[in-house]
């Protein structure tokens, strides 16, 4: 079985860091920073990269799960962020085809909808033109009784037929700590549960930052030449530690619910909300529904986002109105998150009208700020800022290599082949089950091989924690060591999807 590089015990060192001087400090362990931190080290650039929480803890844990091109973006007459995101797509089901899987989506057209069908075709055709045809499948029109054929769940009252297109399902937390893993890989500093509290400056110059150590005490300093700025929705909170009191960030909150399994078929349904006509999705999800999102602008610290009555009463009115024999109620909630898109601020645009794409800002002092951003494209974005980074700091190192070099899971070639392959050994090997196996190599994608090893030198850390979603004893050992875990909830809600199953990890 293939591997992308050695296995590497891990140890959090924040004196190590304190003892360097590193070329770049990235501040903030999202998809934007890890990313970052990832095309920086692999350029031979020296790299800390440092996360308040645990990586992927805000808003890169709490998307709707998805690798899309933005169809919806179409609407605004955004066709280089579609085709950007369409070009990332695929490059992201070659880099880690264990992480991102393709989707088929149902948009379903009623009569009276704000988008008639004639003009829903007419999108996919230009999704399918701006993807230049490297969609998983080509889209197609379904008749009301076609559809409903294959997605009996839907309300058939005034259907007057589906248009199917294909986008990828995704683990967002573990797509994050992928880039995380490599990075340190090619050679990064990793830290987590580091807060940054003042930056550093020399002769005006901003020069590396001052950190609290949220695990163990105390304050230490990191310098580095060139500090970047990619917290997310707490951009505005770092850019104020450097003088930058304007307001870059217009942040809304996008909540999202779990329910018992709604979809009857395998496709995810793209809905429109009779409220506002907003666009939402209801995503198959193992055994549930992942319902989401909403888009509301939000003012308080990013720290106390969570979900509201209101998003919750949303979410659930709106997919009753599209889905027969469904009459939920509070109680057949499962789980409920929220997280905040850092959008560019714009004072008068609607909600659903403000630009995903990203800005970089530098500053006077020499400190890179990203904001924006989509979740699909944030290895195009990682690339354009290591390459400003490297211009501003003079290394003259290769182009960026995350296109084409596999994620450290990624290499597994056609990942249906890969299942095929490996899970019957597991199986007879260790006494899982197919479904099992399939979920432990869809994890871990060719790091299988790590955790076998890591497994076969305490055979009895196999016992069983969790049967659906997985989780085995030894995966808790596996998680602290290798890949950065710290407490019981970066394992359940980050490695794992346990938090979000019934019981909230709690119940076996």
């Amino acid at each position: 079985m293939k591997q992308t590089g050695p296995q590497q015990t891990w140890q959090r060192n924040p004196q190590q860091l304190a003892a360097t001087a590193f070329d770049v400090l990235v501040i903030g362990g999202g998809i934007n920073g890890a990313g970052i931190a990832r095309d920086l080290a692999m350029r031979g650039v020296k790299v800390a990269l440092t996360e308040k929480g645990d990586f992927a803890s805000g808003t890169s844990s709490a998307s709707t799960k998805l690798v899309h091109g933005g169809i919806r973006y179409l609407e605004n007459r955004n066709f280089k962020l579609v085709f950007e995101a369409c070009r990332e797509r695929k490059t992201l089901q070659r880099i880690a085809p264990h992480l991102v899987r393709p989707l088929p989506f149902f948009i379903p057209v009623y009569r009276g909808d704000p988008r008639p069908l004639w003009m829903v075709r007419a999108g996919m055709i230009l999704y399918d033109l701006l993807a230049l045809f490297r969609n998983t499948h080509h889209h197609s029109i379904l008749s009301p009784a076609a559809a409903l054929t294959r997605e009996p769940a839907l309300n058939p009252d005034g259907l007057t037929g589906v248009a199917v297109y294909w986008d990828c399902g995704m683990d967002d937390a573990r797509l994050c700590l992928e880039n995380v893993i490599a990075a340190r890989q090619a050679g990064a500093a990793i830290c987590p549960q580091l807060r940054a509290v003042e930056l550093l400056k020399d002769t005006g110059r901003v020069s590396g930052a001052r950190f609290r150590d949220l695990e163990q005490g105390g304050d230490f300093e990191i310098r580095a030449r060139l500090v970047i700025n990619a917290t997310g929705p707490w951009l505005d909170e770092i850019c104020a530690l450097d003088g930058e009191l304007t307001k870059k960030l217009r942040p809304t909150r996008g909540t999202h619910i779990l329910v018992p399994r709604i979809n009857r078929g395998n496709e995810a349904l793209y809905l429109t909300a009779g409220r506002d006509d907003r666009l939402f999705f209801v995503v198959p999800w193992g055994e549930m529904s992942l319902i989401g999102t909403t888009d509301v602008d939000f003012s308080e610290a990013p720290d106390r986002v969570s979900p509201t009555r209101e998003d919750i009463d949303y979410l659930l009115a709106e997919s009753a109105r599209h889905l027969c024999d469904f009459s939920p109620v509070k109680t057949d909630i499962i789980a409920a998150f929220s997280g905040l898109r850092p959008l560019i601020y714009e004072q008068s645009a609607q909600v659903s009208k403000i630009s995903r794409e990203h800005q970089v800002y530098r500053s006077a002092s020499g400190l890179l700020s990203i904001g924006g951003g989509k979740y699909t494209t944030y290895r195009s974005l990682a690339a354009e800022v290591s390459e400003l980074a490297c211009r501003l700091l003079g290394h003259q190192g290769p182009p960026s290599l995350t296109a084409r070099q596999p994620l450290p899971g990624g290499d597994t070639g056609d990942f249906a082949r890969f299942i095929a392959q490996h899970s019957p050994k597991l199986q007879a090997d260790w006494g899982w089950s197919a479904s099992q196996a399939q979920q432990l190599l869809g994890r871990y994608g060719v790091r299988i091989g790590q955790f076998i090893e890591f497994l076969q030198r305490q055979p009895l850390s196999n016992t069983l924690l969790s049967d659906n979603p997985i989780l085995l004893e030894a995966e808790v050992g596996f998680a602290a060591r290798y890949e950065f875990a710290r407490t019981p909830e970066d394992i359940l809600r980050r490695r794992t999807p346990l938090a979000l199953a019934p019981g909230r990890g709690l119940a076996q």
